[in-house]
């Protein structure tokens, strides 16, 4: 499904409406910045999964 320009005019009027001109660019700082937690999360996650070494789960008999 594709927004057209006069959809996603509606939501932008909407938005300003129910949080007002003053609360959105705080809004975005905060999700700008909750992004980039995110993302550094997922860079430390990957490379602390490539520097443990891998188990051996194979069971002896």
């Amino acid at each position: 499904m594709r927004l057209g320009w006069t959809e996603i005019l509606l939501i932008i009027i909407l938005v300003l409406i129910l949080f007002g001109s003053n609360k959105i660019p705080a809004m975005m700082k905060n999700l700008a910045n909750g992004i980039n937690i995110f993302k550094k999360e997922i860079k430390e996650t990957k490379k602390d999964t490539k520097k443990e070494p891998k188990k051996n789960t194979k069971k002896k008999k």
